[in-house]
């Protein structure tokens, strides 16, 4: 970016944190004041805005603390982890190299990935490039994500897992959202063009639009000044420690501030025509905004495009994404008719980014509603009431006073899961060891909860998930043959994991 082009957006921030710009009947001090409700009524500790309209930055501000009982305020450089909004950077590649003519969307991945394989053999031949960014391969909404998360596996390791993920509907027949096949396309962008996804959205992407505070991994962020700490919301906005995402990056590991968002949502609303050149070809949107696979039903239409999900209100085009990180969850909202863009990033896990972000595009939309924030903080309850529920009812349904079936050293062996791999369970005392050979930042320690059925105590912080049991199976012959999870929470799913002894 030019230094011209920097002044001028400076300037333009510096005067409307005045407050003075209207906007359809809002002003900035009006969304300023909306934030600073949301900021309380969500009881959260900190989160930045960013709105672009016509080409110029309207609003960066930050609001609250990075982190919670700490004198450090955010703004709008705070870096927070976007999650998968950097999934609409990946599928921005995989389109400009196909507008490039460097690969084809709608040739086989095999073309690029000879070893890929689903769960299907014809599936795994015919699967395109094209539906990979779409969320219809035929597996589950966060299936498979146990493979990844907190685990030592590079993402081609990843990769090759993916063909004992089961099954969750019709190939092209359906909607699941996939965070694995992402992790796939990040590969095809490597297999194509010998750069890791990240580098090359940092050379085509990050650098020439000046997005000089965004990293592409959290390793860097231990170095860097003004960085979000994130936080478990259900556990009285605790500090937690940034997870490591570099396996599954192409579906979640881009950290950014708001104001560089605003760069990076100027250039989709200017479809790639920049000042200083062009960011990628002008169609490109064309492609990735066009409707690929219907959600919902005739009530509640929408529908993913590629790398974004698209929806109509009033005759306009929303195009949209959530993110969501251990400890952070954001929102990108863009109205294209309206050369709108919207950011919001939290620093907790709460429905705060998409209230906020759906409350600014209806002002400008002249949509606006008065209960926005009630509504939103009443679903926001609820969703904690209904975990709290899901939690208790476990707890209530264990029975007292019983002991394990066989003799503690039963248990103790290696179990084999084609999916996920070796977990070792080891006598430690009078207890359990949990020990997962893929993922040891998940080893935890068992206690005994009933019969056969025994109580994870986790050796760190999780923030998607806390109480979970292991139950063991015995055969006929008192044997113990193997081991099931009952981890409720509703993206890391324990509960595809099947594991034999060996």
């Amino acid at each position: 970016m030019s230094n011209s082009a920097r002044f001028r957006i400076s300037f333009i921030i510096a005067f409307c944190f005045l407050g003075f710009t209207s906007i359809q009947g809002q002003s900035v001090a009006e969304f300023r004041q909306a934030a600073e409700k949301a900021l309380s009524a969500f009881d959260v500790p900190g989160f930045s805005v960013g709105i672009i309209k016509d080409g110029e930055v309207v609003m960066v501000e930050g609001f609250g603390t990075r982190t919670t009982g700490a004198d450090e305020a955010v703004d709008g450089n705070t870096l927070f982890a976007i999650a998968s909004n950097t999934k609409a950077f990946i599928s921005s590649a995989i389109v400009k190299l196909h507008m490039e003519g460097k690969l084809d969307l709608d040739a086989p991945v095999r073309t690029y990935l000879p070893t890929f394989a689903v769960y299907d053999e014809y599936v795994s031949a015919h699967m395109i490039v094209r539906d990979l960014l779409c969320h219809r391969a035929g597996l589950g909404t966060f299936s498979g994500d146990v493979i990844w998360y907190k685990s030592a596996l590079r993402a081609d390791q990843v990769v090759q897992q993916i063909r004992h993920v089961p099954q969750a509907y019709e190939w092209r027949a359906g909607y699941g959202y996939s965070n694995l096949m992402f992790i796939t396309a990040g590969e095809v962008i490597k297999a194509v063009t010998g750069q890791s996804w990240d580098e090359y959205v940092r050379e085509h992407f990050l650098t020439p639009l000046g997005m000089d505070r965004t990293q592409t991994s959290v390793t860097p962020l231990r170095n860097l000044p003004n960085v979000a700490t994130p936080h478990i919301t259900r556990n009285d906005n605790e500090p937690i420690a940034y997870a490591n995402w570099d396996n599954m990056g192409a579906a979640g590991g881009i950290v950014s501030s708001a104001s560089d968002m605003t760069k990076w949502m100027g250039a989709q609303l200017a479809s790639g025509q920049t000042e200083d050149g062009e960011i990628f070809p002008k169609n490109l949107t064309n492609i990735t905004w066009r409707p690929h696979n219907a959600i919902g039903n005739y009530k509640s239409f929408s529908s993913a495009g590629l790398g974004w999900f698209l929806r109509s209100t009033d005759g306009h085009t929303i195009v949209s994404h959530g993110g969501g990180y251990d400890g952070m969850y954001s929102r990108v909202a863009l109205v294209p008719d309206q050369n709108l863009g919207v950011v919001v990033l939290t620093n907790s896990m709460t429905g705060l980014s998409s209230a906020l972000g759906n409350y600014i595009v209806n002002a400008y939309l002249g949509q606006g509603s008065e209960d926005w924030l009630d509504s939103a903080v009443a679903r926001q309850k609820r969703g904690k009431a209904s975990w709290d529920e899901r939690r208790q009812e476990r707890i209530d349904a264990r029975v007292q006073n019983t002991k394990p079936s066989v003799e503690i050293s039963t248990y103790a062996g290696e179990y084999h899961d084609p999916m996920f791999g070796a977990i070792h369970i080891k006598v430690d005392g009078d207890q359990l060891r949990l020990e997962f050979a893929t993922a040891p930042l998940l080893n935890a320690s068992l206690e005994h909860w009933h019969y056969d059925t025994w109580k994870i105590q986790w050796d760190e912080p999780h923030a998607w998930f806390d109480f979970g049991t292991v139950a063991f199976e015995i055969n006929n012959n008192r044997d113990v043959t193997s081991i099931s999870f009952d981890v409720p929470n509703d993206d890391i799913f324990f509960d595809e994991i099947k594991a034999n002894k060996k």
